[in-house]
């Protein structure tokens, strides 16, 4: 009989080491090396393997792909992420930080799931079953089909999935439950990979969809081993600023769609409300006229927003100058300043710049960066952008406008919330805008400026 040892696991790539370092030598990542004891199970219960011949190699044209048809959730902007619904005997992976609502939308999903009267398990095992009832009492949830079970062991959870022989199953969280098999505790590097692995067996063969509630690091990445993410189909994370009401359900990995879609939701009292019209949302307080405030076009997914940019700058009495920015990424904050100072001629060297997305919405891609501009040039000369205007394009180290993707799309979704005027890159593919839309095509961030400030400008 084998001994228990003890070895360090890289929580960033799963690989086992026989000393600690400073740097695991698979993955190159620093200060991963996690001590854990290593104690052999029986090849049966460590992978869920089966005894028997199923796992005999097939021909794919004999693989018979009708029992995978998807099942559709009554919350579109879910179904929208996971590619049309949910597959069944898929693993979903759902992260986010604290109290950003991944309880309350899996309860909401395996409320819905159960309407039908098939039963639906939720496994919890941070909260009591009192406790489920008070937040589905909350969200308005009086499903008799949706099972509660507040557990952590591994064993019994598969133990009353094989009873019940549900059509889905949540478990919250990931971190919380544990195999009795291995003496390491609840959330280690063990732990979570052989319950993953495990509950990755059954949703395969019992063709059951199962979700898993993980919790995420300081970094925002999911807390243990990065092999948990390669064992899942899919990967999932809520994201959103806890003290704004929107949240962002953001695909980031995915084996039976797209990853570039999001779902948007409200938290309301009822719970995570669908947003219908992102854009609108977002724009609800937008009051045009306001020095230092722009409209950006930007993509989130395959889905166009449009967003509100403020921006403020103010002389500094420190020799540093301060850089804020809040949605978007700093250091590219701090290459459109090196280029408004160099290619337009501003005079930032002593000034404190702040700029912030309005609604709590993080930016990733280079097309806001006219937006940017825009709002920081707008507030240094206190002159108000041209009324209902919108501004795509990114921004070159010369101060040129490269174009972006999908442009046709994002003028069309400013179109439908009444703006008249778009500022975009002239090297986009030429195309007809939407009737009433006047596109305006600029070489470089100086000729969109000028045009972003003109007076005349179409109410």
């Amino acid at each position: 009989m084998a001994r228990r040892r003890t070895a360090f696991i890289c929580q960033a790539c799963g690989a086992e080491h026989p000393k600690w370092g400073g740097r695991c030598l698979s993955c190159g990542e620093w200060n991963t090396l996690v001590e854990t004891v290593v104690e052999p199970t029986k090849p049966a219960a460590r992978r869920g393997a089966p005894a028997n011949g199923q796992s005999a190699p097939r021909p794919l044209t004999e693989v018979s792909a009708d029992r995978f048809e998807r099942i559709p959730l009554p919350i579109e902007e879910f179904n929208r992420v996971l590619g049309g619904g949910i597959v069944p005997g898929s693993l979903v992976l759902v992260g986010g930080d604290p109290g950003i609502g991944k309880s309350t939308l899996l309860l909401q999903a395996a409320a819905t799931l159960a309407q039908d009267g098939q039963p639906v398990l939720y496994v919890s095992g941070e909260e009591s079953a009192h406790q489920i009832r008070l937040r589905a009492d909350r969200l308005r949830i009086h499903t008799p089909a949706l099972y509660v079970l507040s557990e952590t062991n591994l064993n019994a959870v598969l133990q009353h999935v094989e009873a019940l022989a549900p059509r889905a199953v949540v478990v919250d969280s990931i971190q919380t439950v544990y195999a009795e098999e291995l003496t390491s505790g609840p959330g280690s590097v063990s732990q979570v990979r052989e319950c993953a692995a495990r509950l990755l067996h059954v949703a395969k063969h019992r063709h059951v969809p199962i979700f898993l509630v993980g919790h995420v690091t300081k970094a925002g990445a999911i807390a243990g081993p990065r092999v948990l993410e390669h064992i899942v189909d899919v990967v999932l994370y809520l994201e959103g600023d806890r003290y704004h009401a929107y949240r962002l359900l953001r695909s980031v990995k995915n084996r039976f769609g797209s990853t570039n879609e999001v779902g948007v939701f409200e938290m309301a009292s009822e719970g995570l409300v669908e947003v219908a019209n992102p854009s609108e949302f977002f724009l609800a307080e937008y009051r045009s006229g306001a020095a230092g405030s722009a409209v950006a076009v930007t993509l989130e997914g395959s889905r166009p927003l449009l967003v509100e940019i403020q921006a403020l700058t103010t002389t500094t009495p420190f020799p540093q100058p301060r850089r804020t920015a809040n949605g978007i990424d700093a250091n590219r904050l701090h290459l459109l300043l090196a280029v408004l100072s160099k290619r337009v001629g501003l005079r930032l060297h002593n000034q404190d710049v702040f700029v912030n997305v309005v609604g709590g919405l993080r930016i990733g891609e280079p097309a806001a960066d006219l937006a940017v501009a825009v709002a920081i040039a707008s507030n240094v000369h206190d002159r108000a952008v041209a009324p209902r205007t919108a501004f795509v394009g990114e921004i070159g180290l010369g101060g040129e406008l490269r174009a972006v993707g999908r442009l046709e799309q994002r003028v069309a979704e400013a179109a439908k919330l009444g703006f008249r005027r778009c500022v975009v890159p002239r090297a986009s593919r030429p195309f007809t805008p939407p009737e009433g839309v006047e596109l305006i095509t600029c070489r470089t961030v100086v000729e969109a400026l000028r045009a972003a400030m003109a007076a005349e400008g179409k109410a």
